[in-house]
């Protein structure tokens, strides 16, 4: 930390320096977004709370197959990705013990919460090329997007912002089978505006049974009534079919990572998924002072999913209402914010069992038997939130914000009757979140922040029940307390971007999900961790080559994260370092932007080694990846202009694992299957077309 120290102060006093211009006396300066190699883009009325945001000059840097990609771009944000559908997001190593899929943190799909009733996120559910931004909050801090100690992601979906009507296409193809098109409609005029888009993907895929198919409509349209109204409609309809190659063991891996796990392949297991999302927004201004958004959404997922242990079908129902008041008054002679609002989601999720009987197929693969299990879930999650902005001078600012949360568990066993019905309920305690921002501005476009804040992780109702699945009522909630110290400096003309942060977070009653079957999960509480790093995300536009504007961006992160107090089974892992989250992380490229529509992006990706047992025994090899991108775009006539681009994944062809299963175990004499193998070298090139109507 002392060094770090040393490098704040040389920030610190570098800053000072340049500041020779008088601040702006006649209003607060907010706190910019903290944004990678983009065009600053608008914020979730998080007020002077830090977020970043990416967009279209960083999906630019890769193929418009994968979001991972980019969103690991972001330092702070680790991505594993096990396939297209199998991906798992971590935020300053919170959620790196959850064994598959993404929890702990709020995922907003434009402002309407999506992550289903037990705190469960599925990203892979959107198409890239529908997003317009997204937007993260790292930690606590967003009050108005939940506590939840990972932070929250908003997706912010295309709209037609210009007043005409055009027709695009965006047809990509490539390496394993890519065949990817994106059709898109769009009309805009000083009322009315439409985004209408369809997408189809088919990718056969690097690894034996990993055949991946996807169709998507999405629908995102908004009527201006008058001056002071507004009503909005979004339809977002994804249905996808993937097969499932799971992980492998060290020496699978070693002789050949395209083969799939041995009982996934003779099962042919997959999943399929049909999700719908339908929300409808008012939004009112009262004055100029007042405004207020109120929406209503359903969400549908039918989930059927044939494994080796057994076929999992399952649906779930979800609905809610979300609404946000924004008002502005007079702090003194500066003018000041705040805003206060709630969310209510509520899901009625009912999943089955059966018997897999695939070994006795003739090699069909999978094949229902006897029902096994028969369950109905009601969830509830209710989150009331404010903030409050303050500017104390021209140059200094606070936030205070609150957040309220209340979950609800009603759990029924529909199989079992009598003395074997374990069905149960599970109510936790009101958690009260609340968040402190303060905000120094030195000089126009440089800030330093300090924010302290609490956030909480609910256990998944599956975690809350016992091996013999009764509810446990001695599980708690994790709790924890986020320190952060950042800033954002635009310098050199604002041709130089640098953005720092410092934090720590520790955190109470941590959840183990202790496994106690091939697909059986407990969860328990076993201690404490205590995350801290450092995080750096910089870039530098160049105008050094005629015609051309070069720009070198990094974005680095340093995770020293560890177990405080963890025993578990009588093991005393105290003081490891936190199982699944590498400790450096770095991203690295140069975008070349000519004025003649020529552009070459660059990426380098180092990912450091993972531990993957709690006791530190075992861990993934580090890797580097470079992937280059190499395009094209012309206006052929006022109304018609053309693109084209290539590229090319893992230009060196490195072997390496995208994702890992932590504390792996065995079953039936096989060795522990940790890794999900990446893909090789692999090219890909598009042909986009737009046309005015």
């Amino acid at each position: 930390m002392r060094y770090l120290s040393l490098v704040y102060f040389f920030i610190f006093t570098h800053t000072i320096s340049l500041a020779q211009e008088p601040l702006v006396k006649d209003s607060i300066t907010q706190l910019k977004e903290v944004v990678l190699i983009d065009s600053v883009k608008k914020k979730q009325a998080t007020g002077i709370v830090p977020s970043q945001i990416i967009g279209f000059k960083v999906f630019q840097n890769f193929s418009p197959v994968e979001m991972v990609t980019s969103l690991n771009q972001i330092s702070g944000v680790y991505v594993l990705s096990g396939a297209l559908n199998t991906n798992r997001i971590t935020i300053r190593g919170v959620g790196a013990r959850t064994p598959y899929g993404t929890d702990k943190l709020r995922l907003y799909y434009n402002d309407i919460p999506v992550t289903n009733g037990s705190g469960f996120s599925t990203i892979e559910a959107y198409d890239l090329e529908d997003m317009n931004s997204i937007e993260v909050i790292k930690g606590p801090k967003g009050t108005a997007f939940g506590a939840n100690l990972g932070g929250a992601i908003i997706l912010n979906p295309k709209e037609a912002l210009q007043q005409a009507t055009t027709l695009r296409n965006n047809l990509t193809v490539g390496s394993y089978g890519l065949l990817k098109n994106s059709l898109g409609f769009t009309h805009a005029d000083h009322q009315f505006s439409l985004e209408l888009r369809y997408g189809h993907m088919g990718l056969d895929g690097y690894r034996e049974n990993s055949r991946f198919d996807r169709d998507g409509v999405l629908v995102n349209t908004s009527f201006t009534i008058n001056d002071k109204n507004k009503i909005a409609f979004l339809f977002n309809h994804i249905d996808y079919t993937a097969q499932i190659a799971s992980s492998i063991s060290q020496s699978a891996f070693d002789e050949d990572p395209t083969q799939a796990a041995f009982t996934w392949k003779a099962s042919k297991g997959y999943e399929a998924n049909k999700y719908t999302l339908a929300g409808l927004s008012f939004t009112h201004g009262f004055n100029q002072k007042l405004s207020n958004t109120t929406s209503v959404f359903y969400t549908y997922l039918d989930h059927y999913e044939p494994r080796p242990f057994n076929i999992l079908d399952e649906f779930t129902n979800g609905y809610g209402f979300r609404t946000r008041f924004l008002g502005d008054f007079k702090f003194g002679e500066h003018p000041s914010q705040y805003s206060v609002g709630a969310e209510l989601y509520k899901d009625e999720y009912n999943w089955a069992t059966y018997e897999n009987l695939y070994e006795t197929n003739n090699g069909q693969g999978s094949l229902t038997g006897d029902v096994l299990s028969d369950n109905k879930e009601f969830r509830t999650q209710f989150n009331a939130f404010g903030t409050l902005t303050l500017p104390f001078a021209s140059f200094f600012s606070a936030q205070l914000g609150m957040n309220i949360n209340k979950t609800h568990y009603d759990f029924r066993d529909m199989y079992h009757t009598g003395a074997e019905d374990t069905s149960g309920k599970r109510s936790f305690d009101i958690i009260f979140s609340p968040s402190l921002t303060l905000m120094y501005t030195f000089y126009p476009k440089q800030h330093m922040y300090l924010n302290i804040s609490r956030g909480y992780s609910n256990p998944s109702l599956e975690e809350t029940l016992t091996p013999e699945g009764v509810i446990n009522p001695d599980i708690a909630q994790e709790t924890g307390t986020n320190y952060e110290l950042g800033s954002e400096l635009f310098l050199d003309n604002n041709n130089l971007r640098i953005n720092l942060a410092l934090y720590r977070m520790s955190i109470k009653n941590l959840l183990v999900a202790q496994r106690v079957g091939e697909d059986e999960y407990i969860g328990k509480n076993a201690g404490s961790t205590k995350h801290q790093g450092v995080e750096l995300d910089m870039d530098y536009k160049l105008d050094l080559i005629p015609k051309f504007i070069v720009t070198p961006f990094i974005s680095y992160s340093y995770s020293n994260h560890k177990f405080v107090e963890f025993v578990d089974e009588g093991n005393d892992y105290s003081g490891n370092p936190l199982t699944g989250v590498p400790k450096h992380r770095l991203n690295t490229g140069l975008q070349v932007q000519g004025r003649n529509g020529l552009y070459w992006n660059t990426t380098y990706q180092y990912v450091g080694a993972i531990p993957l047992t709690d006791a530190n025994t075992i861990s993934s090899a580090s890797y580097n990846l470079l992937h280059t991108r190499l395009g094209f775009k012309k206006q052929l006539s006022q109304k018609f202009s053309i693109g084209l681009d290539m590229g090319i994944n893992n230009v060196t062809d490195t072997k390496y694992a995208q994702s890992v299963l932590i504390n792996a175990v065995g079953f039936g004499g096989s060795a522990p299957r940790y890794f999900y193998p990446g893909n090789d070298r692999n090219l890909y090139g598009g042909l986009q077309l737009n046309y005015v109507l």
